[in-house]
């Protein structure tokens, strides 16, 4: 029994529940990542999980505690889609009717993945461009039909299930220096946290958001969960607007450091653990392997695990991933190029200033006043920053007039 200022998590008992439901996952030795940061490197394979995320630990430990009178109620739950599957899996092994919520922009994988594992226990429903937005929509048809409201995260039983990852890293490694843990909500983090608070107090617990959703960085740094004005969705596992209540009270006393990671970044650590390992990780998945570069000095002869928390990733979004990743990397740019109105002007663009590694990879007109042509949007790649170097000498030494619209957000975001 783990007890808090706020509350006492019995993560135990949450494991005995569990054991014979969730699979044991592994902790791999990862030893790339082991040498390149002359570290011990373990990874926690939860995109291994029976649902393919760690979210089914919180949501059947809580699910199954129901009282009959509350099963017969049905149940209710908001989801970017991990939990909804948690929740499905667990309404369909314990024939429980259901009802999912989940945003408009969710995945069509992880949709279909809910369909599969709830069957005809749940019914799906989905409204709203953000969690926060499909949660709303949630708790008012949860008080409507009096049935009973699952949260991702901003529960005991969730946060007992989800610390039940640190209890099975602990059952099979000691001395652990940091574990690093993605954090959406902050349900994973408060019961890992707790735990290892208990059974290995000198490990520090490393929080990772992504930079477009930095709910808990600003909930620590204001002393209470506060509401964001907007957040980016690429990371949808890990992109909520307010962390819980309950999670932060509990976060706040467990977390060492808290760091942000660039989604392009994260896009990069996809590619790399895909092509490396064959690891399919979604992108709140990479996040703990992608903040890793943040702390390479301290990590020298330590002992590390990430928490690999979900592999629930849709094929379809392999091109923004590579599009965020190329981005990131300063291998591909685009360009607004007002091109001098005579003949040849294109070609002696193509023959003169493009290099031999240099890559034509979107070319429009942008239409202007109703004429047909106007400025061009080009994009181009390169093979590595210093061909883009190269590139801008070129341009600015034929005095081309142009744009780089990557240094434009408003712009970018308008015409890419």
């Amino acid at each position: 029994m783990i007890k808090t200022k706020k509350q006492i998590l019995d993560i135990e008992s949450a494991y005995e529940v569990l054991k014979s439901v969730v699979l044991k996952t592994p902790l791999q030795f990862h030893r790339k990542l082991s040498e390149k940061f002359g570290a011990e490197i373990y990874l926690k394979r939860e995109d291994l999980q029976v649902v393919r995320s760690y979210k089914i630990r919180g949501a059947y430990n809580l699910i199954q505690s129901l009282t009959e009178e509350q099963r017969n109620r049905g149940v209710v739950c908001a989801s970017a889609g991990n939990h909804a599957q948690g929740v499905a899996f667990s309404c369909k092994l314990l024939n429980i009717k259901g009802v999912i919520y989940m945003p408009a922009i969710t995945p069509k994988q992880k949709i279909n993945q809910v369909k599969m594992f709830g069957g005809n226990n749940i019914e799906i429903v989905l409204i709203g461009d953000t969690f926060d937005e499909c949660q709303l929509h949630a708790l008012e048809y949860t008080e409507h039909n009096n049935s009973v409201f699952i949260p991702p995260f901003d529960h005991v039983k969730v946060m007992e299930g989800q610390g039940t990852v640190g209890k099975e890293i602990l059952d099979e490694q000691s001395n652990i220096d940091y574990v690093f843990v993605p954090i959406g909500g902050g349900g994973l983090c408060a019961g890992l946290g707790s735990y290892f608070q208990t059974y290995s107090p000198q490990t520090k617990i490393i929080g990772v958001e992504p930079t477009g959703a930095p709910s808990m960085k600003e909930a620590l740094k204001a002393g209470k969960p506060v509401v964001l004005d907007k957040i980016q969705r690429f990371v949808d596992g890990a992109s909520v607007k307010k962390v819980g209540d309950q999670t932060f009270a509990i976060c706040k006393d467990v977390i060492a450091d808290m760091l942000l990671v660039p989604e392009g970044k994260v896009s990069s650590t996809i590619l790399q653990l895909y092509n490396e390992d064959a690891i399919v990780a979604e992108p709140a998945g990479a996040l703990s392997i992608a903040a890793l570069d943040q702390y390479a000095h301290q990590l020298k002869g330590k002992k590390v695990v990430c928490i690999v928390s979900g592999g629930n990733n849709d094929i379809d979004r392999m091109q923004e991933i590579k599009e965020r990743s190329l981005l990131f990397e300063g291998l591909k740019h685009y360009f607004i190029v007002r091109f001098a109105q005579r003949p040849g002007a294109l070609k002696e663009f193509v023959n003169h200033i493009l290099g031999p590694n240099d890559d034509i990879v979107r070319f429009e007109f942008i239409q202007k006043h109703n004429k047909e042509t106007g400025p061009a949007l080009i994009g181009i790649e390169v093979k590595s920053r210093e061909d883009f170097d190269l590139l801008i000498e070129r341009m600015d030494g034929h005095k081309l007039n142009y744009t780089l619209v990557n240094q434009n957000e408003n712009l970018f975001e308008y015409l890419v």
